[in-house]
């Protein structure tokens, strides 16, 4: 069963996911896209995604997905223990903006109970990350795989607590789809226009110190972690840093990371 709604972390905010609180903690910065006039942070169309994410060169038509993720060499002896895993990046348009499939893992997982993701899980062998996100969305939340047109892949990255490599894979849906939530894995689905992620008040870095030292630290230990609050909702961790980037991209905004200094959790 979900936690009572919990308000003290984010105040004014109230959201069901624990959230751990680190040894350490400081203020991080401020979004990249902050600056941006709010109308450049609106009408986020499909053809806008597409077209910056080409401009960056991470269409599928120019270039296939990296091999592994550049932070993977930060992780030591812990990369041994990497799985290949994908994740969708499902976006549809609703009156002329981009929304993005999100889900709830469901409160009986193991790891990263009760958190807010983007379909996705493991590799099968010999599996492509465009073949694995759409085979786990389909499982997860019944989308069609013909429905969805696999255009752009973002930058792969490390997630330590569930030993993944993850690979982002963005889609375009041809219609608002028509999505369940399959019980096992997921306790909601629901979706966010990408407007309201680089709204004002919406994303928020914390910067974390634990006791162990964590790749992707700097100098003091500290790593950042990123968040984005949505009504009822706090999406952070790996599903954060993707979402990240695609704003980053879409709006023409210099990335948070840097080399391999993002927050590997």
């Amino acid at each position: 069963m979900a936690p009572d709604p919990l308000v003290e972390r984010f105040p004014g905010h109230a959201y069901p996911q624990v959230i751990p609180t680190p040894d350490e903690m400081r203020p991080g910065r401020r979004a990249p896209w902050a600056a941006l006039d709010a109308r450049e942070r609106s009408s986020i169309d499909l053809a806008r995604v597409e077209s910056r994410l080409r401009a960056a060169r991470r269409h599928l038509e120019q270039a296939a997905p990296p091999g592994a993720p550049a932070e993977l060499s930060a992780a030591g002896e812990l990369s041994s223990r990497v799985r290949r895993s994908a994740v969708l990046v499902a976006l549809f348009e609703r009156g002329g903006e981009a929304q993005v499939v999100l889900t709830r893992r469901s409160w009986r997982l193991r790891q990263h109970r009760g958190e807010i993701a983007l379909p996705g899980g493991r590799a099968e062998r010999g599996e492509s990350p465009v073949a694995t996100a759409l085979r786990e969305a389909r499982e997860e939340v019944g989308l069609d795989p013909a429905a969805a047109r696999p255009f752009a892949w973002l930058s792969p990255i490390v997630a330590l607590v569930s030993s993944s490599a993850i690979w982002p894979i963005v889609a375009a849906l041809s219609g608002e789809p028509t999505l369940r939530a399959n019980p096992r894995e997921v306790d909601r689905v629901f979706t966010v226009a990408l407007a309201d992620l680089a709204a004002d008040g919406a994303f928020v870095e914390e910067r974390w110190r634990r006791g162990a030292p964590r790749p992707g630290a700097d100098e003091e230990g500290f790593v950042p972690v990123r968040f984005f609050r949505v009504p009822g909702e706090v999406v952070w961790g790996a599903t954060a840093r993707v979402l990240s980037e695609l704003l980053c991209v879409v709006l023409d905004v210099a990335p948070l990371d840097e080399g391999t200094a993002g927050a590997v959790r």
